[in-house]
């Protein structure tokens, strides 16, 4: 595959997962709830006890803003704050059982969005042999993300990719 070839088989993929991204924001609005306050919960969720401060930098908010998104997803039941036992001043966040819930809500409507598209775009064995080649190249981003996307920023550093 040339490299131009390759450029649009990646734009495609970011399309594909963008209409997923919006199908799923829009089906979650009727939960009441946005990306930014799903991003929130789910930092809350993979990290519980954590402080405001840590979701203000793990998240990249303001002290208002985050104050903010806190109160609001305390009061529609999605998130508790206990006091912290090694510093009183501070306090711990966790996620609520319908926390819980919304992941498997949002899961559950990304993979029927994605079981959709690939029953109608794909014959039996070409998604058979798409899944397994999926899975291959999963597996290689995991293990990259797992070591800090050390590779492929020296890629990016040493030839970044042209405006597509």
């Amino acid at each position: 595959m040339g490299g131009s070839d390759m450029k649009q088989s990646i734009r495609e993929i970011t399309k594909i997962a963008r209409e997923v991204s919006k199908f799923t924001v829009r089906m979650m609005k009727a939960e009441g709830i946005g990306t930014a306050e799903f991003d929130f919960i789910h930092a809350v969720r993979k990290n519980p006890g954590i402080t405001q401060a840590e979701v203000r930098r793990l998240l990249s908010l303001d002290k208002g803003a985050c104050a903010r998104r806190t109160a609001s997803l305390e009061s529609k039941g999605y998130l508790i704050r206990k006091p912290s036992e090694q510093d009183h001043r501070a306090q711990q966040l966790f996620a609520t059982e319908k926390a819980e819930r919304l992941k498997m809500s949002k899961s559950s409507i990304e993979y029927a969005y994605y079981d959709w598209l690939f029953e109608n775009a794909l014959g039996p064995e070409d998604r058979e042999q798409f899944m397994a080649l999926l899975h291959k190249v999963y597996l290689k981003n995991k293990a990259e993300s797992k070591s800090g996307f050390v590779h492929v920023r020296s890629a990016v550093e040493e030839d970044p990719y042209e405006e597509v």
